[in-house]
């Protein structure tokens, strides 16, 4: 018999932040995180939490050793590894969270010049074009 899921805390339920991240399911799946030692792991996970929706972050190699308790050796081997398996390109001071390699990205809709009505599902991926695109 196969359980049901419900959520066990309805007033914790997460929501799309307004400064959106999200780390790929195939980073487990396709065993990238296998490769990362603890260091990149955490260096990783930091770069895709404070990334924009390019995957771009300024955060200087000194700031991000420091908030994550490393070396300047360590965090520097760190960033080699997330360089090697293709999890981010960094040319200094930008980093880049990569798409996963082997990855394809679902194709996004055209957005809508109509007002979005509850009678049709609509793409997160458009919503959140529109709200940027009024923000400026």
């Amino acid at each position: 018999m196969k359980a049901i899921k419900q959520v066990l805390l309805p007033e914790r339920r997460r929501q799309v932040p307004e400064q959106f991240s999200w780390v790929d399911q195939a980073l487990v799946q396709q065993h990238f995180i296998d490769r990362c030692d603890a260091r990149s792991a955490a260096l990783y996970l930091f770069l895709v939490t404070v990334s924009d929706a390019q995957g771009l972050s300024y955060y200087g190699a000194s700031t991000l050793a420091r908030r994550l308790r490393l070396s300047d050796e360590e965090f520097a081997r760190a960033r080699q590894q997330l360089i090697d398996l293709e999890l981010i390109a960094y040319r200094s001071p930008l980093y880049q969270v990569l798409a996963l390699p082997g990855t394809v990205a679902a194709p996004r809709p055209a957005p809508r010049a109509q007002a979005i009505s509850g009678s049709q599902p609509v793409s997160l991926a458009t919503l959140l074009q529109q709200a940027q695109a009024r923000r400026g």
